[in-house]
């Protein structure tokens, strides 16, 4: 999905991007669609007046499986912003084992560099792919250094006493090898070099130190290390020497050039403002750190509770130092979701609540809802397992009675069992096909039409046997 002007992404237009993907879900679709369409009223607005003017965050409560995730997901690529998913329960209160919550923005702060730092690549991809071109062509055919002339000119030759005339040799052709440097380039933009092995010298990726040191409880040493290897560094790896095929080597070469083509200090600013200005933090299983407040309990509870309360800085806008700069949190969009099973909104700290104005409940999935989820979106179930098929050479076409039949399956299994809401449709497409896509490799060029009787055939007897289909289904 490529970037779009902000200006035609209408809450109505961004609803029918999501309708695409994620069926049903309207209010939560609808509330996402305002909260982003205010992030670009709020630019609009005058500076004096921007800085005052908070993102609403929301509250998402919904079985799991019903598109709580996938909402957020999709509404990040389409505005291309940085999303970050993270669970809510890996955090503990501090003192504790666990990850500090401030993370959650130094994580956010990568992914936007690495999102800014892949667009502007790509706007010098084709320079460098030339630079890369040109290094390959240089292993493979190594230039010739000019030769310097002779200081008195063309060197004369004496002729034998025969010959009464002195000539002059031309001096030697330079470059030689221009025409068998292009026929290379030629075969090698053809791909009839691509088996060929070549040696090229590349930077290695940082890692290293910072990331032992990544461990839950540890991101502030981790942190601090990884600024000093970056500062003693340079901002790039040590060079190494690869022995590669030649697509390989080209694309490794196209990235270093491109690396060497962007200003990082640009991409890091504009990360940073990306960040703080259009960030998306998506806090899952937010229910599992609410507990109960009837009073007089301690426990597991003192820890959620001690969680919320460091989460609320964040939440509440504050600056936290990364190793690309101090990042304030004021603008973050914060969408939280939960299942709410056992606890419920009020649960939270007040506090915690004030900050998520917005709730929007997610409805449980039925039968309709599995059609029409099999046959929508444009990465429907169906269309991944035809197009995972067609590349053994085997079609599959799915008829509307099948369809019908998966769904009421799934609804059936959802009923008896844990309600996985559109999860459960993964478990009884795999369970379908799994004998078809075994044989695949030996059915080339043939045709199966999946018919409810082909359903019924082989997921009946699954459903019928309870205990065997907990496991299985």
């Amino acid at each position: 999905m490529g970037l779009r002007d902000p200006r035609s992404l209408t809450p109505r237009a961004i609803v029918e991007e999501l309708d695409r993907y994620v069926v049903g879900q309207r209010a939560a679709k609808r509330a996402v669609a305002i909260a982003v369409r205010n992030r670009w009223r709020r630019q609009q607005v005058a500076p004096e007046l921007r800085d005052e003017i908070a993102p609403k965050n929301i509250i998402m409560i919904g079985p799991t499986g019903v598109g709580k995730t996938e909402i957020a997901r999709r509404l990040a690529r389409l505005v291309a912003a940085p999303f970050l998913k993270v669970e809510a329960s890996k955090f503990t209160e501090v003192g504790y084992v666990g990850r500090d919550v401030d993370s959650i923005v130094r994580d956010l702060v990568e992914i936007s560099v690495k999102l800014v730092k892949d667009e502007e690549q790509a706007k010098v991809r084709a320079r460098a792919r030339e630079a890369a071109e040109e290094k390959i062509l240089d292993i493979l055919l190594p230039r010739q250094a000019p030769q310097a002339p002779h200081p008195m000119g063309p060197r004369p030759i004496q002729l034998p006493a025969s010959m009464d005339s002195t000539v002059h040799v031309p001096p030697p052709q330079v470059d030689g090898t221009a025409g068998t440097r292009e026929k290379l380039r030629e075969l090698l933009r053809a791909g009839k070099l691509d088996d060929r092995e070549v040696e090229i010298s590349v930077a290695e990726p940082q890692h290293g130190v910072f990331e032992v040191f990544s461990a839950p409880g540890m991101d502030q040493i981790g942190f601090d290390i990884g600024k000093l290897q970056q500062m003693f560094s340079g901002g790039r790896g040590r060079e190494k020497q690869r022995k590669v095929k030649i697509p390989q080597a080209l694309e490794l070469l196209t990235a270093d050039e491109g690396q060497k083509l962007i200003d990082m200090d640009k991409v890091t600013a504009e990360a940073v403002f990306r960040a703080e200005q259009a960030g998306i933090v998506f806090l899952d299983e937010i229910d599992k750190i609410a507990g109960s407040r009837s009073g007089g309990q301690g426990g597991p509870d003192v820890s959620r509770e001690g969680v919320q309360r460091d989460l609320l800085p964040i939440v509440e806008g504050s600056s936290v130092t990364t190793k690309y700069g101090v990042v304030r949190t004021d603008h973050v969009l914060f969408i939280a979701a939960g299942a709410f099973h056992v606890s419920k909104p009020s649960d939270l700290i007040p506090e915690l609540q004030g900050r998520f104005p917005i709730r929007v409940e997610l409805e449980a999935l039925g039968g309709d809802d599995f059609v029409r989820i099999l046959t929508e979106p444009e990465n429907s179930l169906t269309r991944q397992y035809q197009a995972l098929l067609a590349t053994e050479g085997v079609r599959i076409e799915w008829k509307k009675d099948a369809i019908a039949e998966i769904a009421k399956m799934a609804t059936l299994a959802n009923e008896r069992m844990e309600n996985i809401g559109a999860r459960r449709l993964h478990t009884i497409m795999e369970r379908l096909l799994d004998e078809l896509s075994f044989e695949a490799p030996g059915l080339n060029g043939s045709e199966v039409p999946i018919t409810a009787q082909y359903v019924k055939e082989r997921l009946d007897k699954l459903l019928e046997d309870e205990d065997l289909s907990k496991y299985i289904l």
